[in-house]
């Protein structure tokens, strides 16, 4: 096959459901930013050039060469979290930027792909075919892997990112095949931390004692509020609670077809907190609706659907791992703000992917999204 034939043929097999959902879902997130920051949507549009580029530019990559740099882009990536600790800028609480010159780096959006790639690396490397299940002392490897990172993000503090990495770390263990004892273990484990965590939060603290000592003396005062308000939504309505409840009146009063652009009262009055960021679902809904939050919903489906079905399709099982947890970590950080902004779950200041402000973010999720073109457009050359 000549230069030229191949060439067609992997722009063929590129995921194109996957990169038009994308495209159609940042879109979407300019116009819906023009009405909730109205003087950002042009930076926006900006990060977006910016993420098509790098997109571009992985595809161009031979995939082998991405799996050789795992170590070094995980390495980088660690350094970049360790740095935050002595130059790092504090936003919102959190020590997680670093500003270099104009812009505004945060490496932590980037740690995640480094992760993810990392992880998948190992699970190539470690493939046994006569005994490709999991077990306690073969997992010890994988779960450092994760829980470094993890640690890092989660003392900045950035709780919402920690517990998307921990998730994505454990679609990705699952994926790989786990034997029954662990799932058994690991199922205990949740059980009795969910048991701990409810009987410390839902259990009247004393006067004159604000922290009990198993898990609130680990938070910070914050993530505590967050954490009591969610499980009593009443409660401190003009404090904790204020985020989610403005929220929730964002959400429910859209309806059916929405209040229209501009005209929701929530986003216009500045009544809902972080309304370009952590709470730009709440302004679409608000302006737009129910069935123009299904149609969001639908296109979120169609990548995450492409996405898997990358993973289903490689010919090798690095590119299978790096697909899955792309996927992953798309889903749950949907998953996660939706849940967030509705009330379902508590505050936790995670973005949502494509259509809040923010460059490291846009730029983190066009690589993600370029690493599954790139699996795929090459998945008959190996």
């Amino acid at each position: 096959m000549d230069l030229g034939a191949q060439r067609q043929r992997m722009i063929m097999q590129a995921p194109w459901g996957v990169l038009l959902a994308s495209l159609a879902v940042s879109g979407i997130g300019i116009y819906n930013l023009m009405s909730a920051a109205r003087s950002m949507w042009t930076a926006q549009a900006a990060y977006i050039g910016v993420g098509l580029a790098v997109l571009i530019a992985v595809t161009l990559v031979d995939i082998r060469f991405i799996q050789s740099a795992a170590v070094p882009v995980y390495l980088l990536n660690i350094g970049l979290l360790v740095l935050l600790k002595f130059i790092g800028t504090k936003a919102k609480g959190a020590e997680s930027w670093l500003v270099l010159g104009p812009l505004r780096v945060q490496p932590a959006e980037f740690m995640k792909i480094g992760m993810v790639l990392m992880m998948a690396k190992y699970f190539h490397d470690d493939y046994r075919p006569a005994s490709p299940s999991y077990g306690f002392l073969r997992l010890i490897p994988p779960l450092t892997l994760a829980v470094v990172p993890t640690l890092l993000v989660l003392v900045q503090p950035d709780l919402g990112t920690a517990l998307m990495m921990t998730f994505t770390a454990v679609t990705l263990i699952a994926f790989a095949r786990v034997k029954w004892t662990v799932v058994v273990a690991a199922g205990v484990i949740g059980l009795l931390s969910a048991a701990v965590i409810w009987n410390d939060f839902a259990r009247p603290v004393p006067e004159g004692e604000t922290r009990t000592t198993l898990v609130r003396h680990h938070l910070k005062k914050h993530q505590e509020g967050r954490i009591s308000g969610w499980l009593d939504p009443q409660s401190d309505l003009k404090g904790t609670n204020y985020h989610s409840m403005q929220s929730k009146i964002a959400v429910g009063s859209g309806g059916f077809s929405g209040k229209g652009w501009k005209e929701g009262t929530q986003t216009a009055l500045r009544y809902l907190p972080e309304q370009h960021t952590d709470f730009i679902f709440s302004v679409w809904a608000e302006e737009h609706g129910f069935l123009s939050c299904l149609l969001l919903l639908v296109l979120y489906g169609v990548i995450l659907v492409g996405s898997l079905g990358v993973a289903h399709n490689s010919r090798d099982r690095f590119g299978a791992f790096v697909a899955v947890g792309i996927a992953a970590m798309l889903f749950w950080q949907v998953f996660e703000n939706i849940g967030m902004v509705t009330g379902l779950l508590p505050v936790t200041g995670i973005t949502l992917p494509l259509m809040s402000y923010g460059g490291s973010s846009m730029v983190s999720v066009m690589l993600g999204i370029g690493l599954l073109a790139n699996i795929s457009m090459r998945r008959h050359l190996f």
